[in-house]
């Protein structure tokens, strides 16, 4: 059977709105030191930005499914897949209209009231744009077109907190001066103003508002014989197990991110002006991990494929370097950081490509990781704590691809309920804030060594799981001639 090639002009169109997405969440990391001062909160009360923008997932998941139900049928199929990522962003921007009556009063509810809404739209999104990508061309490399769009995603969120923290912290003059609230509603408004020009953008786009997903169910079963049509997504227990992963995963990568700032100045004392660059490189070791997932997509040689498995993650952290320098900001300490994303490449050539294994290998890395960073000092430590980006990287696609597969006509079905599981963004933040606050930030990151104990669980789990259902990631990735 000939293989379908990527629709790139369609692909480079959807993948804006996973820019956006990364955008946005990285820049909460800036938000939550300057809103912990600004309203004297607590390490957990300031975890309340991503608990409001990360929870706000799962309300929009819960409103998706139950409009589908009530109105007898898929809500996406209906409205069209392009119709809801557009009216996604309009729901998106209405959010960041919040932020200037927030600003003007000092609000810190509306502050987060507005990332809620944020959240809210960003939550139909999702919904709508992950099929898509899987879709828009040959099945076998859904995983990797998915990784690819993670990959953009990630170049939001590398640029994000520099953009925002100079937006923020442009104008302040003296070290010792703390940023205004009002300096925050600015950036937002520009915001929703680009979310409208995209939704347009999106609207008059060749993206198909219609896709038929019934067929890539044949495509991915090894043994025809062993096909399972069950009644409901809640009947594959590797969705069911899927949604813990993806809370669990979404929730370590955000509270490593969202409590480093506190870690930092604690144990660093790196200013709340200062610590950009740490959290734009935090961000950037997901680029740098799915640049690198992403290279099994292009329709190159095998030979040249593996050429680009070595190039591509040191490109990604040129581009880190880059866009640091261009704002004036210090890499001189960074520059080591090569010698830790050699040991994500041997992660990845050791994963074979495999959703499962990687999903196993990357998640004990993790684990490493993070017991690392709370074993030692200093910018050791600081490394360890950054690189469980890297270890998180390729996660989402591995686990959504694993979570859906075999699912058939219940894969919309399954993505929302997945979608709905980003909420652990919110909710493992704060607990490791609990954590904080008890035992102190340092150890707080024994949160994050349990969440990637359980993900290596469901890789071992999920591999006999997808078996019995004749699904084989080996046997399939050999058919798919990569």
């Amino acid at each position: 059977m000939q293989q379908q090639q990527t629709k790139w002009s369609q692909f480079g169109t959807l993948i804006t709105v996973f820019f956006f997405w990364g955008f946005v969440a990285a820049s909460n990391d800036i938000l939550i030191p300057v809103f912990k001062k600004a309203f004297s909160l607590s390490q957990a009360q300031s975890q309340l930005v991503s608990v409001a923008f990360y929870v706000a997932y799962t309300v929009g998941s819960i409103i998706y499914f139950v409009i589908s139900k009530f109105t007898g049928g898929d809500l996406l199929n209906k409205m069209g897949y392009k119709n809801g990522i557009a009216l996604g962003l309009v729901i998106s921007a209405l959010g960041t209209l919040l932020f200037y009556p927030a600003a003007n009063n000092g609000s810190f509810i509306l502050m987060i009231s507005g990332l809620f809404i944020v959240g809210l739209g960003f939550s139909l999104q999702q919904i709508a744009a992950n099929p898509l990508a899987i879709v828009m061309g040959d099945p076998k490399t859904g995983a990797q077109r998915l990784t690819l769009a993670g990959g953009i995603n990630n170049l939001g969120t590398t640029i994000g907190p520099l953009i925002v923290s100079f937006a923020i912290f442009g104008s302040v003059a003296a070290a010792n001066t703390e940023a205004s609230i009002e300096s925050v509603k600015i950036p937002y408004l520009i915001l929703g103003v680009a979310f409208i020009l995209v939704a347009i953008m999106i609207k008059f786009s060749s993206v198909p508002n219609k896709i038929e997903l019934e067929h890539v169910l044949e495509t991915e079963v090894t043994a025809a014989d062993k096909i399972v049509h069950k009644a409901s997504a809640f009947a594959y227990p590797q969705l069911i197990m899927g949604m813990i992963a993806i809370f669990v995963y979404v929730g370590v990568e955000v509270a490593t991110a969202s409590n480093l700032p506190a870690y930092l100045e604690q144990n660093l004392k790196v200013t709340t002006q200062n610590v950009a660059p740490f959290i734009s490189l935090y961000w950037a070791s997901l680029m740098i991990g799915r640049w690198t997932g992403a290279v099994g997509v292009f329709d190159v040689s095998k030979g040249f494929q593996q050429v680009l498995k070595f190039l591509m993650p040191y490109v990604a952290f040129a581009v880190f370097l880059l866009v640091n320098t261009i704002a004036n900001r210090s890499v001189d300490q960074f520059y080591v950081y090569a010698i830790v994303i050699a040991v994500m490449l041997v992660a990845d050539i050791l994963s074979k490509n495999n959703p499962v294994r990687m999903l196993l290998i990357f998640s004990l890395a993790g684990v490493a990781a993070l017991i690392i960073g709370m074993l030692t000092e200093g910018m050791l430590s600081a490394f360890a704590f950054m690189s469980v980006g890297l270890f998180c990287s390729t996660l989402w696609p591995c686990i959504f691809t694993i979570a859906v597969a075999g699912l058939g006509k219940h894969t919309n079905q399954g993505s929302s309920l997945l979608i709905m599981m980003i909420m652990g963004g919110g909710i493992v933040s704060w607990l490791q804030g609990l954590v904080a606050d008890s035992i102190g930030i340092h150890y707080s990151y024994i949160i994050g060594v349990i969440c990637f104990l359980y993900l290596a669980f469901y890789a071992f789990r999920a591999k006999s799981i997808l078996q019995s259902q004749g699904i084989d990631f080996d046997a399939l990735n050999k058919a798919g001639g990569h």
